[in-house]
């Protein structure tokens, strides 16, 4: 339930993403028009960080739990090492969203301050755009593989 609402706030960041963008590129870059932009941008930006930052938290305690109750249970090895390779998919492709979308931010200001080409800041736009929406497709696939692993240890322990 719970990697479901990340899921659904990462989602949220990337159409936040998007109307950032179509603040941007519609309004141009006129001060009253900047203000809503980067307001937008801070938040899209912030809600991505919070969804893969608790996703990555969520995969590593119930990692965790996993392996304890396969230790405690004498359950195969390989049913907590599966928890291994859902963080082995995803952290590289969450940490690049994340990286990428502070990368954006952070140049939009230099864009601003006119020392950043605006190039540039739309080229990191449009990469962090793509990452994000490959990091949530594979964060749901491993999300899913995890509830059905957590299941299929809860149905035979019961």
């Amino acid at each position: 339930m719970m990697g479901r609402a990340l899921l659904i706030v990462g989602w949220l960041a990337t159409a936040g993403l998007a109307a950032t963008a179509v603040i941007g590129y519609l309004l141009g870059s006129t001060v009253r028009v900047l203000q809503p932009h980067l307001l937008l941008g801070l938040v899209a930006c912030l809600l991505l960080l919070f969804s893969h930052s608790w996703v990555m938290f969520y995969l590593i305690g119930t990692g965790k739990a996993i392996k304890d109750a396969v230790n405690e249970n004498h359950l195969e090895t390989e049913l907590s090492e599966r928890t291994k390779d859902f963080k082995n998919r995803t952290y590289p492709w969450l940490m690049a969203a994340m990286g990428l979308a502070i990368a954006t931010f952070v140049l939009g200001g230099g864009y601003v301050a006119g020392a950043v080409p605006s190039w540039l800041h739309v080229v990191l736009f449009y990469a962090t755009l793509v990452v994000q929406v490959w990091a949530l497709v594979l964060e749901g696939r491993v999300l899913l593989q995890n509830e059905r692993l957590m299941n299929e240890i809860n149905q035979r322990l019961a």
